[in-house]
């Protein structure tokens, strides 16, 4: 009775450890996979990267063939999960000439080159550059954009007073920090609330207490640059060398 009872001890400890053993290997493999996906999920993002660069570069070097020694570089992608780019209305990108100096790169005038984008720019074939509207702005644009974006966002009506202060001091979350106390604070409302001004024929500036959002008249597509990539934009053009 006592070798029965021994036999059946084992086989019932058999089995608990061969289930266990198959709920860790089940663990493994699903993690295994998590990681697969997850690694998938970055290649695709990368691949998406060196797949717009190189759109945005012929689009440059079509439209402004003047241009013979330039960088090009995405603000967009680093860091980015497939799904928030697939949400993603503007992709942008900072251009910088140079000249080369005694074999060193000697920087010059800068630009930043907007992809406005539609509905449906990613699909299961990766970026569909038909919804893809380029729009290349200078240091003077961008100061003439955020004036009247500043304007609207403020209610400041004096226009010299946003200038000195994009000029001269820093570009913030909830407006810009100027020199010597002229600051230009954002109105603060709700996430459903809209500022509009008319900007040019292509384009209406919206503020909410997000981003810039841009209407687009000609596609009546309304893209949102955020807040970080407003600051990041402004820093290239007045702060970096």
């Amino acid at each position: 009775m006592k070798k029965l009872t021994f036999f059946l001890l084992s086989i019932l400890l058999l089995s608990n450890l061969n289930m266990k053993a198959q709920d860790n290997g089940a663990a493994i493999a699903g993690a295994v996979a998590g990681i697969a996906a997850i690694g998938a999920g970055i290649a695709a993002v990368e691949q998406m990267k060196e797949q717009a660069e190189l759109s945005a570069t012929e689009w440059f070097l079509t439209h402004h063939p003047e241009f013979n020694q330039f960088s090009l570089k995405t603000l967009d992608f680093d860091g980015k999960k497939l799904k928030d780019m697939s949400t993603t209305s503007v992709i942008t990108f900072k251009i910088q000439e140079f000249d080369i100096y005694n074999d060193e790169p000697l920087l010059g005038e800068k630009s930043v080159l907007f992809g406005f984008t539609s509905y449906g720019w990613i699909n299961e074939y990766g970026i569909d550059f038909n919804k893809v509207q380029w729009f290349l702005i200078n240091n003077e644009e961008w100061m003439n954009m955020m004036t009247a974006y500043s304007k609207v966002a403020s209610g400041v009506e004096n226009e010299s007073i946003i200038r000195d202060a994009l000029t001269n001091g820093k570009v913030l979350n909830r407006g810009i920090k100027g020199k010597k106390g002229q600051d230009v604070d954002f109105y603060k409302i709700d996430g459903d609330m809209y500022l509009v001004t008319d900007y040019s024929d292509d384009m209406k500036f919206i503020y909410n207490e997000r981003s810039l959002g841009i209407y687009l008249k000609k596609t009546t597509d309304l893209v949102q640059i955020k807040r970080n990539s407003i600051i990041e934009i402004h820093e290239f053009f007045f702060d970096e060398n």
